[in-house]
């Protein structure tokens, strides 16, 4: 019986080496201070080991190697950790403005601790203006996706509907934008974990929980993904 080639084998993912080196390229596409800060990165904590293998290596080769490479080491990790914030910053760079784009940082940006919903709670049809909520160890945090101008009214109306429910539970207002006052996109995250810790982790899921079951479904697309979305013409050039 002849053999017949298995034609449904799926493609090969690209390995480890090859995806950082994909991450770096689309990273200094749109950052390009990124490799200057990797290669310091590199070069700060290795120059360190150099430094302390021949302060401390007393003329003993194994020491003095023992250094250099553990400021190697440390240096390709300070690097990593430099890629992989600069990478999520460029990201969230092609999505800044677009419908969506903060519930893509709730979906995906967010640590543990923090339940968000990439669905927003609250929409005008009219203008694309939503609110979107998370709860965490602060409490609830109502942020806007776009203009302050349109977009205060919101928050407050919802911040109300909140206060009427969870009355002990504090409510966080971000404006995510350019504006004065308002957070920008990729610094959501970070922001949102400033907030004082009020609520302990049993407290978070009842306050989410409660939240949820009084909110009506809002026939409103998801979020965008930032790792899928596609970079605009503009920003490319």
């Amino acid at each position: 019986m002849a053999r017949t080639k298995d034609t449904s084998s799926a493609p090969k993912e690209p390995g480890r080496m090859k995806q950082m080196w994909q991450v770096f390229q689309m990273t200094r596409r749109y950052d390009s201070s990124a490799q200057w800060l990797m290669l310091l990165g590199f070069l700060a904590p290795v120059l360190v080991g150099l430094a302390l293998a021949l302060w401390l290596g007393d003329g003993n080769g194994l020491t003095i190697a023992l250094w250099i490479v553990a400021g190697v080491l440390a240096g390709f990790l300070l690097a990593l950790v430099i890629l992989g914030r600069r990478a999520e910053r460029a990201a969230y760079s092609q999505i800044d403005g677009q419908p969506g784009a903060v519930g893509a940082v709730l979906r995906s940006g967010l640590r543990r601790g923090w339940v968000g919903n990439e669905m927003p709670v609250a929409v005008n049809g009219k203008t694309q203006d939503a609110v979107y909520r998370a709860v965490g160890r602060g409490g609830v945090v109502l942020i806007s996706e776009g203009p302050v101008s349109r977009t205060q009214r919101m928050l407050d109306d919802e911040k109300r509907k909140i206060a009427r429910v969870l009355p002990n539970v504090p409510v966080t207002l971000i404006a995510v934008g350019h504006e004065e006052g308002a957070v920008e996109l990729h610094r959501l995250a970070a922001t949102m974990r400033k907030t004082k810790r009020t609520l302990t982790k049993p407290e978070v899921l009842a306050v989410s929980n409660r939240l949820n079951s009084l909110q009506t479904a809002l026939p409103i697309p998801k979020g965008i993904d930032p790792m899928k979305a596609r970079p605009q013409r503009g920003k490319m050039r």
